[in-house]
């Protein structure tokens, strides 16, 4: 049976241990990969090679998880009773008003879940294989096994493969097996046994390409790759935000307090021997009465909302929970590359050793930029279009990558009799393979006595805010291959200078961020001198410089006291980014990492908002939770304030549903406890949740007021508790207020008294939420249309309501011109009084 069934059925299969040709004829595919039909074929039979299986929702099950809540289910089965017992109108209101509700939020949820594949789909990750017996690029979910990928440094590895082909090739398995360093791959047969740590011939899905080429045959996808197990073992799932971990424990509260309340209610309730089907429906409507529940529906509403809006920004949202952080983010944490910079590389000049211009060094630097084929970057583009050269007397034989260890990439070429290995690197590792000087005469000599005045030149250099790379050469004589040992013996031939400018306006953008309550604090591999000058470029003075080697020297507890003011973390090493980040969170951040190359991901796993760049390697790309479009801080600007509002939005939400909805229980649960009959039926209670979230609903769509969008804010559970409590109370004394002018001073029969509160409580409730949904006094912040549209729609249903034929089937009688007259003045007092509330409660509570 082909190995790839054999997967597929969850059978494991050693194929680090088998022949390659025996392989691809089990796996029915050969060295030019599949054909796409069948390639098709295989993705329908196995499916997305995805951890978790892709999940759209379809319709039918989306509508049916709107009535999955607990009291929602038992709110059908009293509707059950009350038809059980034939009372078929009230059954019928009930399951009515119950699958509005749902539908309402199938709806929002569905145009949600919608829009967000939309723009997921603008940033997936692609990978090249073979199709056909061409090179394709396509998304790394439609690899199957048999497809022969093709991988280069910052790839991401699609699946479980067997290697093919290979050249100089580590990778980064930290997220598999915890090793730290790079691991060398090949390939090769490996005995059976051999543990999953030292399985050199494999390459692992959910890990990453450092440096080097491969070419290597996938043979498990999905959950059943190496990692698919693990996650499946451990069911690993996102760290929750604190939005999320927020929304959780307020949800714990109002189900504590619900709890306790409708208990309490429906006891009293039959101790005055009150029907005990009515009290149980009365209870259970007030606990539909107290439960935001739209919640869930409004804060994905919210979420995809404030992303399509990002998007507009060209912001691209990969996980929405993150927008939350993303509003809160106090520290943005960038390297200088093409975010402060133009991003752009250009040769400023080629120098000998002496400082002094020199064709030599540029033709080398050119042969090597030329040749290169590891990883594309801005150094060899900017090498390579400055000047080209004539190299038909050259041909290359061979190359040893760059990585973030040696930080040198090496090409040999033949040339007339001789194979030359050339060099470019970083000044300080290039100097440490180098023996040897040439002088400006052609001749060779000892590089010890010029280090000195070398390094003089290259701290000069970088005080000018150049970036250096060293150039060196060595005669390999007739070899035709290179190992990373033969970088060594070599020949220094001078410097190449670069000059990467600061952006056009990036300086306003930075102080724009700073008004923000954003600081941007510098973490890049460059020196010292060369991110300090680009630092006073955008308008640091006098910042705070910390080095990689000073980070070394540095311990946990003395980099906590000191992260907050250091400005620029410069000559870095991969690692210390992810120390850098974690320090910083510690100190009690909310900590934005900025970053597009193979060395950002860990840093951007760590933050709290990983953001990348749609041009970045796979492996930043996926570990991002935002991927800006474009790469300048300005959009990023546009992103924090989209996602300020989105969260300003939701909050909104949060306050206008629980303080109204804990309200009218309060109210209610009193009431019921001194009026000789229930203050509302349980249809006129559901009736009022619906009607009370229609204006709710288009809070997505609302405009926020400056100051809420001024500076990060976090979720805040106890100003939100508080929230609750003061104009909850607020609205209950108006509401006792209603029942004393309904009960006492105008003698309302139950139907006229039920009639009467619903509309005072509906009204009440619609407008309020012009009330509470700004920090100004309410007629100083216009809401959106759509706000005010619903708002103006519900209190015009809400009073119609009474006159219209279905008012006998939902307990309503007409209300006299004297009722509505006494009830408006209510309404009007209670909005005033609330809205100087307000401004006093924000005065006294911070959020």
């Amino acid at each position: 049976m082909p190995i790839y069934l054999n997967f597929m059925n969850y059978l494991p299969s050693p194929f680090w241990s088998i022949p390659t040709a025996d392989l691809l004829k089990e796996l029915q595919t050969t060295s030019q990969g599949l054909t796409k039909a069948e390639a098709k074929q295989r993705l329908m039979q196995y499916g997305f090679n995805l951890i978790k299986p892709k999940r759209r929702a379809d319709t039918l099950t989306l509508l049916l998880a709107q009535f999955q809540s607990p009291i929602v289910l038992i709110l059908i089965f009293a509707a059950g009773l009350s038809f059980f017992v034939h009372d078929h109108v009230d059954g019928s209101i009930i399951l009515g008003i119950v699958g509005v509700s749902g539908l309402l939020g199938f709806w929002q949820e569905r145009r949600a879940a919608n829009a967000v594949e939309k723009l997921l789909a603008i940033v997936r990750a692609e990978v090249s294989v073979r199709r056909d017996g061409d090179c394709q690029t396509i998304p790394v979910e439609e690899i199957v096994p048999g497809d022969i990928t093709i991988l280069n440094a910052g790839g991401t590895i699609p699946g479980d493969c067997l290697i093919l082909k290979s050249k100089d090739l580590f990778v980064d398995e930290a997220a598999l097996t915890g090793e730290t360093y790079p691991v060398a791959k090949n390939t090769g047969i490996l005995p059976i046994e051999t543990p999953l740590g030292q399985r050199t011939n494999l390459l692992f899905m959910g890990t990453h390409v450092v440096s080097g080429t491969a070419e290597a045959v996938v043979v498990r996808t999905g959950k059943y790759t190496e990692f698919g197990q693990v996650s499946e073992r451990l069911q690993l799932r996102a760290p929750e935000t604190d939005f999320e971990q927020g929304i959780r424990h307020f949800g714990y509260f109002l189900m504590e307090v619900t709890l306790m309340l409708v208990i309490a209610i429906f006891a009293i309730n039959v101790y005055l021997a009150r029907p005990i089907l009515d009290a149980f429906l009365f209870s259970l409507a007030l606990a539909v009465g107290l439960t935001p529940q739209l919640l869930p529906a409004i804060i994905s509403v919210n979420l995809a909302h404030g992303a399509r809006r990002m998007a507009r920004q060209r912001v691209i949202v990969k996980r929405l929970a993150a927008i939350e952080n993303f509003g809160s983010m106090n520290v943005l944490c960038s390297d200088k590359t093409g975010t402060l910079t133009e991003g752009v590389m250009q040769i400023h000049s080629a120098l000998n050793v002496y400082g002094n211009e020199n064709q030599e060094v540029l033709f080398y630097g050119y042969l090597n930029a030329f040749y290169e084929t590891g990883y594309v970057n801005p150094i060899d583009e900017a090498i390579r279009s400055h000047y080209q050269f004539d190299l038909s007397g050259y041909q290359k034989l061979d190359e040893s990558p760059y990585d973030f260890i040696r930080k040198r990439l090496s090409v040999l070429v033949a040339t007339n009799s001789t194979h030359l290995l050339v060099t470019k690197g970083a000044l300080k590792n290039v100097l440490a393979v180098c023996s040897s000087v040439q002088c400006p005469n052609g001749s060779i000599g000892d590089i010890t006595p010029l280090l000195k005045s070398i390094q003089q030149r290259y701290e000069e250099f970088g005080k000018q805010g150049f970036r250096i790379l060293g150039i060196a050469y060595r005669d390999l004589g007739s070899t035709t291959n290179i190992t990373k040992d033969l970088e060594t013996e070599m020949t220094f031939l001078g410097f190449l200078l670069f000059a990467d400018p600061a952006k056009i306006g990036i300086t306003g953008t930075i102080q724009h961020l700073e008004n923000l309550g954003v600081s941007l604090k510098i973490i890049t591999g460059d020196n010292q001198r060369v991110a300090a000058n680009i630092a006073q470029e955008i308008g640091m003075t006098n910042p705070d410089i910390l080095t990689g080697l000073d980070l070394h020297q540095t311990s946990d507890a003395a980099l906590l006291k000191r992260v907050n003011e250091v400005n620029i973390f410069a000559e870095v090493e991969p690692n210390q980014k992810e120390r850098i980040i974690l320090a910083l969170k510690k100190a009690g951040n909310v900590v934005g990492y900025m970053g597009d190359g193979i060395n950002d991901a860990s840093a951007l796993h760590v933050a709290d908002v990983g953001i990348s760049v749609n041009s970045a390697v796979d492996v930043a790309k996926e570990a991002a939770d935002i991927v800006l479009l474009e790469k300048d801080l300005g959009v990023l600007v546009q992103g924090v304030q989209e996602g300020r509002t989105t969260f300003a939005n939701t909050l909104k939400y949060v306050f206008m549903a629980t303080s109204a909805n804990f309200g009218n229980m309060f109210s209610m649960a009193g009431a019921s406890l001194f009026l000789p009959f229930l203050p509302l039926l349980p249809k006129q209670i559901l009736l009022t949740n619906l009607l009370t979230d229609f204006p709710e609903m288009t809070i997505a769509t609302d405009s926020v007021d400056r100051d809420m969008v001024s500076k990060p804010r976090r979720w805040n559970i106890r100003f939100i508790r508080n929230f609750m409590l003061v104009f909850g109370l607020i609205s209950s004394v108006f509401d006792y207020l209603t029942f004393g002018t309904l009960w006492f001073i105008l003698r309302a029969t139950p139907d006229r008294f039920r009639t009467g509160w619903f509309v005072e409580s509906v009204i009440s409730a619609a407008a309020i939420v012009l009330v509470i949904r700004t920090r100004k006094p309410f007629f100083k912040s216009q809401p959106s249309r759509y706000l005010s549209i619903t708002t103006l729609a519900t209190v015009a249903i809400t009073s119609i309501l009474p006159y219209i034929p279905v008012a006998r089937f939902l307990g309503f009688q007409p209300l006299p011109a004297s009722f509505l007259l006494l009830l408006g003045a209510i309404v009007t007092i209670y909005i005033v009084t609330a809205d100087k509330i307000k401004q006093v409660f924000y005065q006294y509570v911070k959020f």
